[in-house]
């Protein structure tokens, strides 16, 4: 298949049109409308088939206007279940659907600019090889194409299967379910997570904090429809999507990032920007975003340092969200975690809001470990000893 000439050269090169790799082009075309810029991956549209979600206070106000034109859902408060505890959190939660980020994406760039099943063989820092003979020279290239070499971390696993449903009745969700724990305890700690998109639509996930990463698909599958049932929910599937998200305990950072190219300017999963215990990347995806639209200079060898910095600053920073990790997977027994997150979440709002955000202040981590732990303490110890 001939390809325009024009796909030659450019100012900046994105390799992966994923959430990291979307917001990244947005964010470029919205401050620098003269530059270039061209977003590269190997399928058919921007951000593939995903919800992504978070809560308000995830990203700062200075940056929502990154954000705003992507979301599709938003609610005022959301509830969390325990078998020991329940309650309603007055705080925004908002979802982008990845059927808008492609929309919007292609509205803000020329067509040209979006270059969709197009297989990368190698990249460099200023150059973009494709398989079928193509090179496009650029100034800087930025590799955004999902997570690089995970074994040289330490890690347990979120995976998930979701389901969206058109229901043939109402439901009776008020509000987005972030954590049901009331199911009972699988393969770790296990949650349903629901939320009501519209009158008769519900989408419905069902997530493990567990040691392995493997996704039995077809034992969720029929878990959901067990909990759907449950509900009295009847209708037929919309969408479904499934996932296996890195819950970093530990590990080389200097490693991991070598791993996806030594040189090379990188965002998002491949830059090890993730929450260490969520694994969601949203919100480290709009602060790269936004920090390189600040910038004047796209230098490929100065785009590679700039976000080798950024990245490295970060998981320097969240050593303690991975030591809370290692206490998660190594001193609680897997099918009592949810006692961890069941104290966890009787603690102050703004607190929550703070850890899921990655910027829990030093009374926030005092609180944290104060009182009574949900783990033996000895195991406590001994978890986290050689934390990285």
């Amino acid at each position: 298949m001939a390809h325009p000439s024009n796909h030659g050269a450019c100012d900046v090169a994105i390799v992966g049109a994923g959430l990291a790799g979307g917001l990244l082009a947005l964010a470029l075309a919205k401050k620098h409308p003269e530059l270039d810029v061209r977003l590269i991956d190997a399928g058919d549209s921007v951000g593939g088939n995903h919800l992504w979600s978070f809560f308000g206070t995830d990203v700062a106000d200075a940056d929502r206007w990154l954000l705003a034109p992507l979301v599709v859902h938003a609610w005022r408060d959301y509830d969390v279940r325990f078998p020991a505890h329940a309650r309603t959190i007055p705080a925004t939660y908002y979802s982008i659907e990845s059927a808008r980020l492609d929309e919007v994406v292609r509205r803000t760039l020329p067509p040209e600019r979006v270059m969709l099943g197009r297989k990368v063989a190698s990249i460099s820092p200023t150059a973009v090889a494709m398989q079928d003979g193509e090179r496009l020279e650029a100034t800087g290239v930025i590799d955004a194409r999902g997570a690089a070499d995970l074994s040289t971390l330490e890690l347990g696993w979120q995976k998930f299967l979701g389901r969206e449903l058109e229901l043939d009745e109402p439901h009776d969700v008020e509000r987005p379910v972030v954590m049901d724990a009331t199911v009972r305890q699988v393969d770790g700690y296990r949650f349903m997570y629901v939320m009501p998109f519209a009158e008769r639509r519900v989408f419905l996930e069902d997530t493990y904090y567990s040691d392995s990463p493997t996704l039995n698909a077809r034992a969720v599958s029929h878990r959901l429809d067990r909990y759907a049932a449950d509900k009295g929910w009847a209708g037929r599937t919309v969408r479904e999507e499934q996932g296996v998200l890195p819950v970093a305990i530990g590990g080389d950072f200097d490693s991991y990032w070598r791993s996806g190219g030594a040189r090379v300017a990188k965002a998002g999963m491949r830059a090890g920007l993730f929450h260490p215990t969520t694994g969601y990347s949203l919100p480290d995806a709009v602060r790269l975003a936004v920090t390189l639209a600040k910038r004047r200079d796209f230098a490929g060898a100065d785009l590679h340092q700039a976000t080798y910095d950024y990245a490295r600053a970060c998981w320097q920073a969240r050593r303690f969200y991975r030591m809370l990790d290692a206490m998660l997977f190594r001193a609680a027994e897997p099918q009592a975690r949810y006692r961890v997150l069941q104290r966890f979440y009787r603690l102050d709002r703004k607190l929550i809001g703070r850890f899921y955000a990655g910027r829990s202040t030093m009374k926030d981590k005092a609180r944290i470990l104060m009182g009574r732990p949900p783990v033996p303490v000895g195991r406590a110890l001994s978890a986290i000893r050689g934390v990285r």
